[in-house]
């Protein structure tokens, strides 16, 4: 099956690491997890996530990629039982409820899904990036999207 970012300029790839991966093992490569992007600015260090060109709160530094961790904590989190507006695309079958939250990379909280069960979902759970399916092109491509799934013991 062939897999693609929902948007590449989201990630670094395991092609930026120097390494070739699948995106069909949802971890990229087997082992190292998939980074998000976001930036940094120059003048004042805030970061954002995604990237954007200028500073939300000095507006005088320069933005540059800034790699954000692979784990994080549960910040906050909600049942999306309803389809969001577009430009979401829902999976075949249509709209099915997931859970999203917010997750304190240290540095920047990061809205995204959870993949876990309900029952394991809580604030302060120590949890890793990863990817899911977010839903399948015309021509049957997997389009993968990043989320937060529980961190296992040996992760840490």
């Amino acid at each position: 099956m062939t897999t693609r970012l929902i948007d590449e300029s989201l990630f670094e790839t395991p092609e930026d690491r120097g390494n070739r991966g699948d995106l069909g093992t949802r971890e990229f490569d087997g082992g190292d997890p998939p980074r998000l992007v976001g930036a940094r600015c120059s003048g004042c260090g805030t970061v954002v996530f995604p990237r954007q060109d200028s500073c939300p709160r000095c507006s005088h530094g320069t933005m540059a990629p800034h790699v954000l961790p692979a784990s994080g904590r549960v910040w906050s989190w909600t049942l999306q039982a309803f389809p969001p507006k577009p430009p979401y695309r829902p999976p075949a079958g249509g709209h099915r409820p997931y859970h999203l939250g917010y997750v304190d990379l240290g540095e920047v909280l990061v809205e995204a899904r959870l993949a876990a069960p309900r029952e394991e979902i809580r604030i302060g759970l120590p949890v890793r990036l990863t990817t899911v399916t977010a839903y399948h092109d015309e021509d049957g491509t997997e389009v993968m999207t990043f989320a937060f799934r529980p961190e296992r013991d040996d992760e840490r």
